[in-house]
């Protein structure tokens, strides 16, 4: 009997002591319960905030295209009454009284105006930058007319002649055409020189568009792109040209935030284990023992 006594004190103080420590465990998983309730909506939170910051860098990088396209307009604009002559060597200019001064009679030389005609040209320099290295390309010259009629007039002629020469050298005229679009028309440049070898008649128009003379008719390109795809169509050994990426659309390409709602991710509650009590039924004797009764 007395062992039997002390088998269910130290039973019954087991049990008292795994029922603090429940208790304790119960405390400690409500508690982090209780963070886990605060981060989630602490990162819920973050979500939306971060999704909504996405939207409006959107929003963002559209207007800058439309503004940017305003702002080459505009520049393009204030260009009209520009052109520029390639080909003259540095320092030509260095015995005339000023740079508007030696392209009137370089001008009126080289394409045979008239004494008479007046050019008016309101300025000219060169292009901005240190001079080239000897043997690199010289820089060009920049005039500004004062008349859009006149730099129309004398930009056709040159056309018209192809350029023409001056103490040997090849020189040539063509519009001032802001950075950005300048840009677009050198990318068919691969795409003018086959066409040259194929002796096809080609003309670059404004802003950066190809209209190509084919045997079965005239086409039309608006980028270089579309161009270099056609033409390979056709079997000319050209190289397909791939779109630059904007901004825009590297930002699209890239993994964006995804919302998790709230309880998402967790795995489902399985059945529960079993009690300490049923645990300890196990240890129980299976026959009656009448000094524990």
């Amino acid at each position: 009997m007395a062992e039997y006594n002390i088998l269910l004190q130290e039973l019954r103080a087991f049990r008292q002591e795994n029922n603090e420590k429940l208790e304790s465990i119960k405390e400690d998983i409500a508690k982090v319960n209780n963070r886990m309730e605060e981060a989630e909506g602490r990162i819920e939170k973050a979500e939306e905030r971060i999704q909504t910051m996405e939207d409006v860098m959107v929003e963002l990088m559209q207007v800058h295209v439309k503004l940017t396209d305003k702002l080459t307009d505009l520049e393009s604009r204030e260009r009209r009454e520009n052109i520029r002559i390639y080909g003259v060597p540095e320092t030509s200019e260095r015995d005339s009284p000023s740079m508007s001064a030696f392209v009137e009679t370089l001008i009126r030389e080289g394409l045979k105006l008239e004494g008479a005609e007046n050019i008016n040209i309101e300025r000219a320099h060169r292009s901005l930058g240190p001079p080239p290295p000897n043997g690199a390309s010289p820089r060009s010259i920049l005039v500004k007319f004062l008349s859009f009629k006149t730099k129309e007039q004398i930009l056709r002629k040159a056309w018209q002649q192809k350029g023409f020469t001056w103490k040997g050298k090849q020189i040539s005229l063509d519009n001032d055409y802001p950075p950005l679009i300048l840009k677009k028309r050198r990318e068919y440049a691969a795409i003018r020189r086959i066409l040259k070898d194929k002796q096809i008649q080609f003309q670059t128009l404004f802003p950066a568009r190809l209209k190509v003379k084919y045997a079965d008719g005239v086409k039309i390109y608006n980028t270089a792109t579309e161009a270099s795809e056609d033409m390979s169509k056709r079997g000319f050994p050209v190289e397909v040209i791939k779109p630059p990426e904007s901004v825009l659309e590297r930002y699209k390409q890239l993994n964006t935030w995804n919302r998790v709602t709230r309880g998402t991710g967790r795995t489902a509650p399985g059945p529960p284990g079993p009690s300490y009590k049923e645990k300890l039924r196990a240890f129980r004797r299976t026959g009656a023992d009448p000094a524990v009764e």
